[in-house]
């Protein structure tokens, strides 16, 4: 949503101020020059990387659009879920939760927490895991490691996205200024024609290099940065599944467990022990 919010304000500011400095709108739509910069930072991007990156790219851009924000209220359900399902496992065992496990989206317990549910890598990761510890009773510090290379994996995945958005914004002002060499030439050939001619064309190879400074600057690289908040997002979701998962595989009580794992979310988000302790007995924090 703020996404949206930015590019309506990023566009109102630009034109909005090039109109109140007496500019012509119509000046600014030379179709030939979106053709060129748009064009070529396309063709860059098949130069540069691998189909399925680009793919990735181009579905990872929609995301953007939406909040992903993990919030307070997540992690509280997050936790509860935790605490739930470990209670179980200490009460009657280890194997009374496999049906949790094999199953998340029905599970009367992980099903209620939603952004746990929608989001695969944190899903699989949990029941992956957990299915390791059923079957081979691994030690945590094996455990420990097994996650990590997980998360990692995700972020491995996730980096080449960022940094091929991140470098087509990058290029495009270069493109820009293609654009606009491309446009005094033409200037240059039809300087006969008069100074009305050669000023519309000067005029339409200027415009070149302001949509290749602002795709740059105003929305490409930003989108980049957008998508690195993502991921850190992600990471920071899963390290505290990580978190809980290492807690309990070292024996420690679910509510133990589940205020280690609050400890590693980040301040802005993170409940306090006391809304944490209330929303798993299922009272109000004014209560």
């Amino acid at each position: 949503m703020f996404v949206i919010i930015g590019i309506v304000l990023v566009t109102i500011a630009v034109v909005g101020g090039f109109m109140m400095e007496g500019g012509n709108l119509i000046l600014l739509m030379q179709v030939a020059e979106f053709v060129i910069i748009i064009g070529a930072s396309i063709g860059g991007m098949f130069i540069s990387a691998p189909f399925s990156v680009i793919k990735n790219l181009f579905a990872s851009i929609p995301k953007t659009m939406k909040s992903h924000h993990f919030s307070k209220q997540d992690y509280l359900e997050l936790l509860k879920s935790f605490n739930d399902l470990f209670a179980i496992a200490q009460r009657d065992g280890l194997l009374a939760i496999e049906s949790h496990i094999e199953n998340p989206d029905e599970s009367e317990i992980l099903s209620k927490n939603t952004k746990f549910i929608k989001n695969n890598n944190a899903k699989s990761m949990f029941a992956d895991t957990l299915r390791v510890l059923l079957l081979q009773g691994m030690n945590p510090f094996d455990l420990e490691a097994l996650m990590d290379a997980e998360i990692k994996t995700v972020e491995i995945e996730t980096q080449p996205i960022i940094n091929l958005l991140s470098k087509t914004g990058d290029s495009m002002p270069g493109l820009g200024i293609v654009a606009a060499v491309l446009g005094i030439i033409v200037t240059m050939g039809s300087v006969s024609e008069g100074a009305e001619v050669v000023g519309h064309h000067v005029a339409a190879a200027l415009v070149g290099t302001f949509l290749g400074v602002l795709f740059a600057y105003g929305y490409i690289n930003p989108l980049a940065t957008n998508l690195e908040h993502l991921l850190e997002e992600k990471m920071q979701f899963l390290n505290t599944i990580k978190a809980c998962i290492l807690a309990f595989a070292k024996g420690n009580p679910p509510i133990i467990t589940v205020e280690i794992a609050r400890r590693t979310i980040n301040s802005d988000d993170r409940p306090s022990f006391s809304e944490l302790e209330n929303f798993i007995r299922g009272k109000k924090e004014n209560s």
